[in-house]
């Protein structure tokens, strides 16, 4: 079923995290479906505004609709980190189920009062809205922020800001960084736990899941995060095994041949990923 954060998080409440995965291109979503399907899971669908633009809003939104009504599990299709309300809105209109707005570069105020914009107009449409405060280092699509800037979440900006805004999620900064996967993430454990027991009422998110071990990806999902993002892992992954079937095409080999190990090993990626987000 099509469903928002709001709803997966109620559903999926004492199971553990909710694996939320990048899509970049139109190929990759029947897989991405179909390995949650697998490993009986939840799972979120999320693009940047790019990759919504790319392949168009009404195009995109039917297809994961279409798919989620005749899957057996949950699915919620999620804008992640845009920082342009207008266009926001206008994936709420189109039909995301989910949004998130991100004014963690602003003073907190502004943050909080754009924040409040979008929370008011997604409410009355029955849309979820995930916000972030401090900053996650790194880059990724739709995403630049160097390492220097990045800053930990304040326990009590985050207080504040969910008090002032009604939101359903809170992108958290402990530790990880936007496409990050040469190596490990060393993350803030006590951060998280004194932001989980002040926040209860919202569900924490982890970005840069990437860059995150095994190990601590398991204790994230244990402990209290409610969704943990992977991308750069899928893109990295992604181009890798196109790499290696695109030179061995010839102008009659069918495209499909070369994109199915592709969306093979994606998918692999996320029955390993979303095996680790929950508790057994």
């Amino acid at each position: 079923m099509y469903k928002n954060l709001r709803e997966l998080f109620k559903e999926n409440e004492g199971k553990g995290a909710i694996g939320a995965f990048n899509l970049h291109c139109f190929e990759m979503l029947p897989a991405m479906i179909e390995a949650a399907e697998e490993n009986n899971v939840p799972i979120i669908i999320q693009t940047s505004l790019g990759t919504a633009e790319y392949i168009g809003f009404e195009t995109l939104i039917a297809a994961v609709k279409s798919l989620a009504e005749r899957s057996n599990i949950n699915v919620c299709l999620h804008m992640d980190h845009c920082k342009d309300i207008d266009a926001i809105k206008r994936a709420i209109d189109c039909g995301y189920s989910s949004v998130m707005y991100d004014g963690s570069s602003l003073p907190l105020e502004e943050n909080i009062k754009n924040t409040r914009e979008v929370v008011e107009y997604a409410k009355e449409r029955n849309v979820s809205v995930e916000g972030e405060v401090g900053s996650i280092g790194g880059a990724e699509e739709g995403v630049v922020v160097s390492q220097n800037d990045a800053a930990y979440t304040k326990v009590e900006d985050a207080l504040k800001f969910v008090e002032a805004t009604g939101i359903d999620a809170l992108a958290v900064a402990i530790g990880t960084t936007h496409g990050q996967y040469k190596s490990k993430a060393k993350l803030n454990f006590e951060l998280m736990n004194e932001l989980r027991n002040s926040l209860n009422n919202v569900g924490l998110v982890l970005h840069g899941g990437t860059g995150v071990s095994d190990e601590d990806m398991k204790r994230c999902a244990r402990d209290g995060m409610k969704k943990i993002n992977v991308g750069t892992e899928l893109n990295k992954s992604y181009i890798e095994e196109v790499n290696k079937t695109f030179p061995t095409a010839t102008p009659l080999t069918s495209l499909r041949k070369l994109l199915g190990p592709a969306n093979e090993r994606m998918k692999e990626i996320i029955i390993e990923k979303s095996s680790l987000f929950k508790i057994n």
